[in-house]
């Protein structure tokens, strides 16, 4: 076997060893949605209103890559909770913007709180590994954002 045949393996064995490392051993969905008592997409809506808001829907439904039909299902939720309004676009009577409230604010704080907080496999790296994990991981995302 060459190394040209050896190098996708290898990046085929890491891929599946991150993804299944994210998406299911240290899957943090389940805390959020427990946390919060709503669906993760909920929430990720909510995070969303809330870091880059205030937002229409459509630039919302554009976010979240959902359809119109089930983002507003999703804002009608959140309003109804408490955590965002939804008020008459200044400059287009046409459109509504959704913004998050003071509770929604605290929601997100604890979204934001369970995702950051690193699981403890990754804790107990040693410092040499883990600088060469998050050294490849910025790299790999600085690529992932010129493409």
């Amino acid at each position: 076997m060459s190394s040209q045949d050896a190098e996708p393996e290898v990046a085929v064995r890491a891929w599946r060893a991150m993804r299944t490392y994210v998406l299911e051993s240290a899957d943090k969905r389940k805390q959020v949605m427990d946390a919060l008592g709503m669906s993760f997409f909920r929430a990720k809506a909510l995070r969303l209103i809330a870091t880059e808001g205030p937002l229409t829907l459509k630039e919302l439904s554009t976010g979240l890559m959902a359809d119109a039909p089930y983002t507003t299902i999703t804002v009608d939720h959140l309003v109804k909770r408490g955590l965002a309004t939804r008020t008459p676009h200044p400059d287009d009577r046409r459109s509504k913007l959704v913004q998050v409230t003071a509770e929604g604010a605290a929601a997100v704080a604890e979204m934001i709180r369970l995702t950051d907080t690193p699981p403890q496999a990754l804790r107990a790296l040693d410092a040499e590994d883990l600088a060469a994990l998050d050294r490849i991981l910025t790299k790999l995302t600085a690529q992932e954002g010129n493409s």
